[in-house]
């Protein structure tokens, strides 16, 4: 059976996509093994909750996920329900006879794969003996105390174990394909090998161990990736098993994949194997039926956010609102590799250049990132307290108001204004505003910290003087705690949150692949991300001049972190000086960019994958024309038709302007079907497409 690639253009809103050969699926079977299946840790939850549906799409009833079982989550998540195949059920028997048990449903997310969960505490009992068998593989030994490790194993022996019962049963019709995710999964790829199970193998590591672990130890880690010593650094941090395990996995896989060019850079130096495929992550992408709708969700969502600010601010609200802008960084609590620190220090830099150029722009900066908390603090729910008790003043004077009009108005009375209002009305108003005055600054945080005084954002808060005083023009709001429509303080969910937002703000030093910026994308919200970030460097293949999208890159890898700082910092002040007009066509040409991001299109790496997966491990029977799988097909989306071919024709000579002064001649449908119509062909990224000439003063980003 020969598996042949095809490049064709077909439409995906204008959008070119990668059409394959598809696979026999009905001859194949495919379990995709992941810590974070039914059980949200981190990204990879959201990659394979979000990928289930094109691949249940493609596979049906011949596509499983393998993870970890936990009570709470089966309960709350799952659906129990007998497997299709016999086959499946024998092997899930197997393992059950001889006291370990295993559960299958169908996991209640789009799409609704089948789950194969296995109780890693049932099976605890046999830690020691595959202890010995893994160190008779594989020579890697795991100690006692690392509970994360030992679980891996069992996991990992529990997969390993299942996959040899159902091949035995299968014996070859159909054929299996088993993915695994991260190091924690990929035990179980390294066991199946070592012990020749028939199997078509795909390993995708998200972010290699030792990476994350460099670069939160604030190394110089992209300019000296060439110079580490992997085996000292990974014994000195005490995670050498974890990083052989990973290793391993890595080496043992038919098939490598990682999530971007900047990781698959990293994974050649830390785990010594160039990835075979690039698998970027991708969303599913919801449209709506009217063009502009989101951009009502963004109206409506940001009077909520004007709502809390109203709040926090009492006292101190001596600014206008619908000349606010609100910025926002979420994610872990990573300070340095998330780039809060780049961040408020050049926060430090905007909130001078905005004072000195005497902008009328204020900008509210929240940091939505969880910590160490005991409660919200008094001031924060004394503000929104104060906020209701003021709007409750305003309902019934004005309803008051109104009846009095209304009566006067019917007798064919003019109302004297002077008298609609009585005595009493007015000592309830002054009361609701000698209620608002405040003899402290707005707090810069919405929760008592346990660590306050050694807390990352908190001290650099104090060491650039950021406390939300009344001449400052940025103000800054950190909300340790993840967003909930039921918070007394914000009820906000975190996509309603981004939504009402403005910009959002991703200064990353180290980040994989990066979802915050995606998500704001496809919600048609600009976002700020780096050259060392997985989607940084997507949208830098892909779009001729990001910026005029509403993808701000910002270079971290080959300038100083002061020039990078200088950089970001005129990014914000840049978009700081745009009129709401143009910031409502630059969230239009940002919500169009999120075809790139689709699924639909992403998906098509990992069938590439396990195209050339199954010719490795099972090359008589399936074979795929030779490509060169180091390169990414991919598109290119030209600079917007309305943007001036001059840079600096774009940008207004001083920072005050009206919306008058912009250019009326702007037509979203227009411009929309003019890039659609403009985009090229498939070209391999990384090289100069053939017969394409570098036009003047295009963006090379």
């Amino acid at each position: 059976m020969r598996l042949s690639r095809s490049l064709s253009i077909t439409s995906l809103s204008g959008l070119p996509l990668l059409e394959e050969e598809s696979l026999p699926v009905e001859n194949l079977l495919l379990f995709e093994v992941a810590w974070e299946v039914t059980n949200k840790v981190g990204g990879i939850y959201t990659v394979i909750q979000t990928k289930a549906k094109i691949t249940v799409d493609e596979w049906g009833e011949n596509y499983f996920m393998m993870g970890p079982y936990y009570e709470h989550n089966f309960r709350t998540q799952v659906e129990k329900c007998e497997p299709p195949s016999q086959a499946i059920k024998a092997a899930m028997d197997s393992l059950i006879n001889n006291g370990c048990q295993v559960h299958f449903g169908r996991w209640l997310i789009e799409g609704s794969p089948y789950v194969i969960l296995f109780d890693i505490g049932s099976a605890a009992w046999n830690l020691d003996r595959w202890k010995g068998d893994l160190w008779d593989s594989c020579s890697i030994g795991l100690p006692y105390h690392d509970r994360e490790a030992n679980d891996s194993l069992i996991f990992g022996s529990l997969v390993a174990w299942f996959f040899k019962e159902l091949t035995d049963q299968l014996q070859d019709k159909p054929n299996v394909i088993a993915h695994f995710h991260e190091w924690q999964a990929g035990t179980g790829l390294v066991l199946c090998r070592s012990r020749q199970i028939p199997l078509a193998t795909i390993f995708t590591t998200h972010a290699t161990l030792l990476g994350r672990y460099l670069c939160a130890g604030s190394a110089d880690f992209y300019n000296n990736l060439d110079k580490f010593n992997i085996d000292q650094e990974a014994g000195e941090r005490q995670i050498y098993h974890r990083y052989c395990l990973e290793r391993a996995a890595v080496h043992c896989a038919h098939v490598f994949t990682t999530v971007s060019q900047i990781t698959a850079v990293e994974a050649n130096h830390m785990l010594h194997r160039q990835p075979d495929v690039v698998t970027p992550n991708g969303l599913n992408i919801r449209k709506f039926s009217a063009m502009h709708e989101f951009q009502n969700l963004h109206s409506m969502n940001k009077s909520k956010i004007q709502e809390f600010v109203r709040g926090h601010f009492y006292g101190h609200l001596d600014f206008n609102l619908e000349k606010t802008l609100f910025f926002f960084i979420a994610g872990r609590y990573e300070f340095s590799n998330k780039g809060a620190d780049l961040f408020l220090e050049s926060l430090s830099r905007l909130n001078y250049l905005l004072r000195v150029h005497k902008n009328d722009v204020t900008v509210v900066v929240f940091f939505i990132m969880p910590a160490k908390t005991n409660n919200f603090n008094v001031e924060s729910l004394k503000g929104q307290a104060v906020r209701k008790q003021m709007w409750d003043t305003a309902q019934s004077v004005k309803e008051k108001f109104g009846k009095k009009l209304y009566e006067s108005l019917l007798r064919g009375e003019i109302p004297d204004m002077s008298k609609i209002l009585d005595r009493d009305d007015f000592t309830i108003m002054k009361r609701a505003i000698y209620a608002t005055q405040r003899h402290s600054l707005p707090p810069v945080t919405t929760h008592n910290m346990l660590d306050d005084s050694t807390d990352p954002i908190l001290s650099n808060i104090r060491r650039i003087g950021l406390f939300n005083g009344r001449n400052d023009r940025v103000k800054i709001v950190f909300h340790p705690e993840f967003l909930s429509s039921t918070s007394p303080l914000l009820p906000m969910d975190y996509e309603e949150f981004v939504r009402g937002c403005h910009l959002g703000v991703f200064p990353s030093y180290y980040e994989p692949w990066g979802y915050t910026p995606g998500e704001c994308t496809v919600m048609g919200i600009p976002s700020v991300t780096t050259n060392l970030s997985g989607f940084g460097c997507f949208m830098e293949e892909h779009v001729s001049d990001p910026s005029e999208y509403g993808i701000y890159i910002v270079d971290r890898r080959f300038r100083s972190a002061d020039e990078s700082c200088n950089q970001l910092t005129q990014f914000m002040f840049s978009f700081c000086q745009k009129s709401r007009r143009q910031r409502i066509i630059q969230r239009n040409r940002t919500e169009r960019l999120s075809d790139l991001l689709d699924w639909r299109y992403l998906g098509r790496f990992y069938m590439n994958a396990r195209h050339l997966a199954l010719s490795r491990a099972f090359p008589a029977k399936f074979k795929m024309d030779h490509l060169n799988l180091q390169s990414t097909q991919g598109f290119r989306y030209p600079r917007p038709s309305s943007v001036p071919p001059s840079p600096s024709a774009s940008l207004h000579s001083t920072p005050h302007h009206s919306d008058e002064e912009d250019d009326d001649t702007y037509d979203e449908d227009e411009e929309a079907e003019r890039d659609r119509q403009n985009i090229k062909a498939p070209f391999t990224l990384g090289a100069e497409p053939e017969g394409k000439r570098k036009q003047p003063l295009e963006n090379g980003n």
